[in-house]
């Protein structure tokens, strides 16, 4: 058997109970090294054999998954985050139906909840946003046209960019381009919920320079919208004016 694990945020406590208790178990562990807490690995059994997917080929990791199963064996696949966003999990998932082994998931908290606690933030905030976007800027790994930053940027919505940081400069142009106001609200949480977590409040305007100069150049969440601001309306769900099916209006 094979567990999908995600193993969160970053902070090792972030990982879910579940989560913890796949990891405790397994006989393999094999965990994205680049960008997986190493403390994480604490959970596993001193018995369990450990690899770094971070130095290896897909087919290296089968090949390990493969001779685990052979063994007997149960394997956790340790992702960073949730592996249902950029996990590169679904070509695992094939190979893994293609040799008959048996698999589940684990889900796990993303970077970009991680990011929103450590904003002290609300993505979907009433009569600003209540659609959250969630996309990459193109680079080694094309975007389709559909998709660009620019496309997407003219919705207005809530925008959470993941893998940008290497092209902060051509985002930040793509942003203003799709219609987004330099003077938007806009931050870069570099390592959200890892101990060595910074962030950096700026606008879409200044996102190129607040990068330059503070040295962030990839582990980090680009994210942009006016829910960063001070203006939004009150919650109806809360208001005492609105009824639900436990209560009624109090005004």
């Amino acid at each position: 058997m094979v567990h999908f694990v995600g193993a969160g945020s970053g902070a090792a406590d972030l990982i879910t109970v579940r989560g913890a208790r796949l990891l405790h178990e397994a006989d393999v562990v094999i965990y994205a090294g680049s960008l997986v807490n190493p403390e994480l690995l604490a959970y596993a059994s001193e018995a369990a054999e450990i690899h770094n997917s971070a130095a290896m080929t897909l087919e290296e990791v089968m090949a390990v998954i493969r001779a685990a199963e052979a063994a007997g064996k149960t394997t956790v696949r340790l992702h960073t985050g949730d592996s249902s966003i950029y996990g590169a999990v679904r070509e695992q998932f094939d190979l893994l139906e293609a040799c008959g082994i048996e698999y589940d998931v684990c889900p796990g908290v993303s970077s970009f909840c991680g990011a929103a606690a450590a904003l002290k933030a609300e993505y979907t905030l009433p009569g600003i946003s209540q659609t959250v976007i969630i996309s990459r800027a193109a680079g080694r790994t094309p975007v389709p046209a559909r998709e660009s930053i620019r496309s997407l940027a003219a919705h207005g919505a809530t925008m959470i960019l993941f893998l940008s940081m290497g092209v902060i400069d051509s985002l930040q142009a793509e942003l203003i381009e799709g219609g987004v106001a330099p003077e938007m609200p806009a931050a870069i949480v570099y390592k959200a919920t890892w101990p060595d977590e910074r962030i950096y409040r700026c606008t879409v305007g200044a996102l190129a320079a607040t990068a330059r100069e503070n040295r962030v150049t990839k582990t980090a969440l680009v994210i942009v919208g006016g829910f960063l601001g001070h203006e939004y309306d009150r919650c109806k769900l809360y208001s005492p004016d609105f009824s639900t099916e436990f209560r009624s209006a109090k005004l």
